[in-house]
């Protein structure tokens, strides 16, 4: 029970950060939670039937070869799991009445985030332990949230405007594009030092993530 405890506890508390950010109108409860469950149940379901068809189709066996790595960090991890998360956010949470300014974009995609983060967060915790859930609570699952933020700014801003194709795939690309680059340093260990990269790509994220979450605040029509 300790270990759940510890594995899902950075994910709350970044749901927690991105609830209390929503300044001006709060999303409804339930509904933060349905999109949560999907991401926690539904994603991780796509995620692993499309990693199974990958395997077979494109077996990547060489884990030494960086050309390999590269594939599957942005091509199948980067490409599997955020497409799995935005198709969710697009046709739920996208679809409803509540999603009724850009920012709700971010909020719901980092609820569906986040609950593919803690299903994800505690097969690894289970596994590895509690040096395992302390690693990953400052890497992995704010990680997971920087894409969740980077596709849901796009995707916040998509909902009202008339470019909508074009702007909910750029925030679906972005995100592939960062959760690719933080795979792939991590992938290509046997480079000394390369690790240095997924670091620097989360920093990256973060700051991004940052000035993504006040922009939308700024640009709330619910601001007084």
């Amino acid at each position: 029970m300790s270990l759940l405890l510890v594995a899902i506890a950075p994910v709350f508390i970044i749901i927690l950060y991105i609830y209390f950010k929503d300044k001006y109108e709060k999303e409804p409860r339930r509904l933060l939670l349905y999109n949560f469950l999907l991401g926690a149940v539904v994603s991780i379901i796509i995620t692993s039937i499309l990693y199974y068809v990958f395997d077979i189709v494109l077996p990547l066996t060489n884990k030494t070869s960086i050309f390999e790595q590269f594939i599957k960090a942005f091509f199948v991890v980067g490409l599997i799991e955020e497409f799995s998360k935005y198709i969710i956010i697009r046709y739920f949470a996208q679809s409803k009445k509540a999603f009724n300014e850009p920012f709700d974009g971010i909020v719901y995609a980092v609820m569906v985030s986040m609950g593919f983060a803690a299903t994800e967060n505690i097969f690894y915790v289970a596994n590895g332990g509690f040096p395992t859930a302390l690693a990953r609570a400052f890497t992995a699952v704010p990680a997971h949230a920087t894409f969740g933020i980077i596709m849901g700014y796009y995707m916040g801003k998509a909902k009202f405007s008339n470019n909508k194709v074009a702007l909910n795939l750029i925030g679906l690309f972005s995100a592939i594009l960062f959760h690719g680059a933080y795979d792939f340093f991590l992938f290509i260990d046997f480079v000394p030092g390369i690790w240095v990269g997924a670091f620097l790509s989360l920093f990256i994220g973060i700051m991004l993530s940052r000035k993504a979450i006040k922009t939308h605040q700024n640009r709330s029509q619910f601001k007084i």
